[in-house]
């Protein structure tokens, strides 16, 4: 078993937590887990990429090559675009998407999505109203990994568990609020795949 993921979004977004709940995921199941982050200008709306492997085998790099991720799962639309090279031939593409516009002059993408599809596998989710929807407007992160999960070598029943030891020291109410939310996610992804 191995799955190389590429995490892709804006500061703020919560791809760390993506990234912190596949990892405990992967680690209560006793598999090697190798991760590298870059924050850049995270804060100030800035990108913010995890490269994210998982393998039931040892994991000699932190990086994922070009042409080698399994997934991309991105938070905004724009960075799925920035890393589709890393993309394997027969990879997934999970995108929200709800822009953020950070940049002047953001440019149009759905004629580029419509396009890649007929190339890739693509899932485009509306992962913020699918959150509020939920209840939980700030869990739009854990419907994206919950969308992009049926793309993950690690049972769901897994990363939930990875969720819920990632958020419980937030509390009961936290904890089924976000499970409810990946659930969610999961559901879309599993209709629309």
């Amino acid at each position: 078993m191995k799955t190389d993921i590429i995490l892709a979004g804006v500061g703020g977004q919560g791809i760390l937590s993506i990234a912190a709940s596949l990892g405990a995921a992967a680690l209560n199941e006793n598999y090697y887990l190798k991760q590298a982050e870059t924050h850049g200008m995270s804060q100030r709306g800035g990108a913010v990429v995890s490269h994210l492997r998982i393998a039931d085998h040892p994991i000699h790099s932190d990086l994922i090559p070009l042409g080698a991720a399994d997934l991309i799962l991105s938070v905004e639309p724009m960075e799925s675009l920035r890393y589709l090279p890393h993309l394997a031939p027969g990879g997934s593409l999970v995108t929200n998407t709800i822009e953020f516009k950070n940049i002047p002059n953001y440019p149009e993408l759905e004629s580029t999505f419509e396009e890649l599809s007929q190339k890739i596998n693509i899932i485009r989710i509306d992962a913020d109203q699918i959150a509020k929807d939920t209840g939980n407007p700030k869990a739009s992160n854990m419907v994206m990994l919950g969308a992009a999960s049926p793309f993950i070598a690690i049972h769901d029943d897994i990363i939930i568990k990875g969720i819920e030891s990632i958020f419980k020291a937030k509390g009961d109410k936290i904890v089924e609020m976000n499970v409810e939310a990946f659930k969610a996610g999961r559901t879309f992804s599993t209709k629309n795949k």
